[in-house]
């Protein structure tokens, strides 16, 4: 009776995991091996570092390499910056670490564990504590240095599509300059060049729909190819685990767009009458902008007026090489401008511009 009630409680002993060759990434120096099923109780066995986690793009992709089970450093300047990203992974996979861009040790540290880097800092309008300079170029360059010092496999630089040292913005310009020196600092980085993205938070959609004046400028005809933000961290997250991809890789949108287009689709979505606010002149708005600087610094900025006047490159998109297919803004639209709408047209059908070679031609 003994030997029978013994046999009865012993612990069931678990089969080993068996695991296949895909679950192996081999980077450059050090093996990547996954386990568990899909999922954020998953492990990738990707340890990644997003330095500006706490920005637009940034959220996203941490929620998605969250979502598949890597464990993610975020480092943050403040407090109540990082607190939304901590439930986004399972515990102990979101890590918190505070940081300063001109403090080489404090980025060394957030760092030094890590398989990949992502490189997302960037600032829409200068500061007097940092310029776009200092942003784009000096910083960039110093985190590539100290990831290729540290034995990082992969570094990832995010820049923009229009990106070019041929450009009257200073923006875009610095944001070149970055490339550059990130590729010599980490000659097999990864850069890869998205358009102006929209989304829930963004300055984009939400700016149109709350100053549609100050999209009016060069008479709405400069083209614009819109990204959606969920398509490019979808993108920056299937990167991952390709095993080398070194180069540039460009993100625009599906559709090449104008501003009076865009200003329309708002319009109609919102079900708002479409502005009546005459196009500024480009003096004018410098000078605005200029002056709202003093004023409010958010505000819309000298080199955001000269950008207005500079269309998106036409180079192809590499979405094959990351697996994704871009959406069009119309499909999503409607998610993040409902708000804007009145109570009584709250669930109002979606009516869209019927054309978009002339986009105001609707009743």
């Amino acid at each position: 009776m003994l030997a029978v009630a013994a046999r009865r409680v012993q612990p069931k002993v678990l089969a080993p995991q068996t695991r296949a060759i895909h679950d192996l990434l081999s980077l450059p120096n050090k093996p990547v091996i996954s386990y568990g099923p899909p999922g954020r109780s998953a492990d990738t066995g990707h340890v990644v570092t997003v330095f500006g986690c706490t920005g637009f793009l940034g959220r996203y992709l941490v929620a998605k390499l969250a979502k598949a089970g890597s464990q993610i450093i975020v480092p943050y300047r403040d407090e109540d910056e990082k607190r939304h990203l901590k439930p986004m992974g399972d515990l102990g996979q979101i890590v918190p670490m505070e940081w300063n861009l001109r403090r080489a040790d404090q980025i060394e540290e957030c760092l030094r564990h890590s398989d990949t880097v992502y490189n997302l800092v960037g600032r829409d309008y200068e500061t007097k504590n940092f310029k776009f300079r200092d942003v784009h170029v000096d910083g960039a360059e110093r985190i590539a240095k100290i990831a290729a010092q540290a034995g990082v496999p992969r570094f990832i630089q995010v820049s923009h599509l229009n990106a070019s040292l041929d450009t009257t913005s200073t923006f875009y310009k610095s944001r070149f300059e970055g490339e550059e020196k990130v590729k010599a600092a980490y000659p097999g980085a990864t850069i890869v060049r998205p358009a102006a993205m929209y989304g829930y938070e963004d300055r984009f959609l939400n700016n149109m729909a709350i100053w549609p004046i100050w999209w009016k400028l060069n008479h709405m005809k400069t083209k614009i190819r819109p990204v959606h933000v969920m398509d490019v961290a979808q993108a920056l997250t299937n990167i991952l685990e390709v095993p080398s991809l070194p180069g540039l890789l460009n993100l625009p949108g599906p559709s090449t767009l104008t501003y009076e287009y865009l200003l329309a689709l708002v319009s109609s979505v919102t079900c708002q009458p479409p502005s009546r606010a005459p196009t500024v002149p480009k003096q004018i708005a410098l000078l605005s902008a200029r002056a709202a600087q003093n004023i409010w610094w958010p505000a819309l900025s000298p080199d955001e007026v000269e950008r207005r006047y500079i269309s998106d490159t036409e180079v192809p998109g590499d979405w094959d090489k990351v697996g994704v297919e871009p959406t069009e803004i119309e499909d999503s639209a409607i998610l993040y401008l409902r708000r804007y709408r009145s109570a009584e047209n709250y669930v109002r059908p979606v009516v869209l511009p019927p054309s978009r070679e002339s986009p105001y031609e609707f009743s």
